[in-house]
């Protein structure tokens, strides 16, 4: 496999309830969806390229974010309403049933879409689902949850984002944590935080599974994790989440965002998960 290989992504929209769905579309053969909350389709791009010689490749900007805008800010982005986002993409093109690959919040918006439409679904890869309900700690979580959105909804962006980090166990050097959360950041990226933590963060750590529904569902259902996000809250999450589900978590590279950081060994192990099916 050629590492550096790209293809041409198709960009599209979808008319959705209350919002536009940015879309694009890349090579041939079985459809993969790659999926994210808050990551936007950008963030999936490497990894979508390599995996466009034998698949064809969907990414979204989930509603809310980038270039899906929606017909009311001030409503709450569900894993329920995502799911249904998904689900008329799949329907849309006529693509189901498919895998799914979700990560952080795009983990339980693939969760919820197999609860809902199991049958547009074959296999889903949950990759670290923020599933804060699942632990005992859930009511200290939801508490430190508020805590986040309070302090960017009152203006501390910068002091939300170092709480989001320490509530999920992740470290970054200073020097870097200044660059991606404290310099200076255009109109979009700030509006994408803002939906984030005042409409995304909430509904998605609350949402519950329907463990009896995923086990009952036709579909296949694998829970990822880092190799690198030991100890992290996610890597609690979706040890929780397998734990649940009876099955053994299955081991991606890298850390909670590894598809970004080294796409090429990540479609690796992405691969080897289809071929099992």
């Amino acid at each position: 496999m050629n590492s550096t290989s790209t293809a041409t992504a198709d960009a599209r929209i979808l008319d959705v309830p209350g919002a536009r769905l940015y879309y694009e579309v890349r090579g041939a053969g079985p459809v993969v969806v790659l999926v994210g909350a808050p990551m936007d389709a950008d963030s999936f791009a490497p990894a979508a390229n390599l995996l466009s010689s034998d698949y064809t490749v969907l990414t979204t900007d989930p509603r809310g974010i980038h270039r899906s805008p929606v017909d009311d800010r001030d409503r709450d982005s569900t894993p329920e309403i995502r799911a249904d986002d998904l689900a008329r993409l799949l329907m849309h093109l006529d693509a189901g049933p498919a895998v799914v690959f979700g990560s952080s919040g795009g983990a339980v918006s693939a969760l919820a879409l197999v609860q809902a439409h199991p049958e547009l679904v074959h296999t889903v890869i949950a990759h670290e689902p923020p599933l804060d309900e699942l632990l005992d700690d859930r009511e200290q979580l939801r508490v430190k949850t508020d805590e986040i959105i309070d302090t960017h909804l009152t203006g501390d962006v910068v002091g939300a984002w170092r709480k989001f980090l320490a509530l999920a166990n992740i470290h970054l050097p200073e020097e870097a944590f200044q660059q991606m959360f404290a310099g200076e950041r255009d109109a979009q990226t700030e509006a994408d935080d803002y939906f984030q933590h005042a409409h995304m963060l909430r509904p998605t750590t609350r949402w519950c599974p329907d463990v009896t529904a995923l086990r009952s569902a036709p579909s296949r259902v694998v829970v990822g994790i880092g190799e690198e996000s030991g100890g992290q809250l996610c890597d609690r999450t979706s040890r929780a989440l397998a734990a649940e589900l009876g099955v053994e978590p299955t081991m991606f590279p890298g850390d909670h965002i590894g598809f970004a950081h080294d796409p090429a060994a990540f479609v690796t192990r992405l691969r080897a998960v289809l071929r099992e099916v």
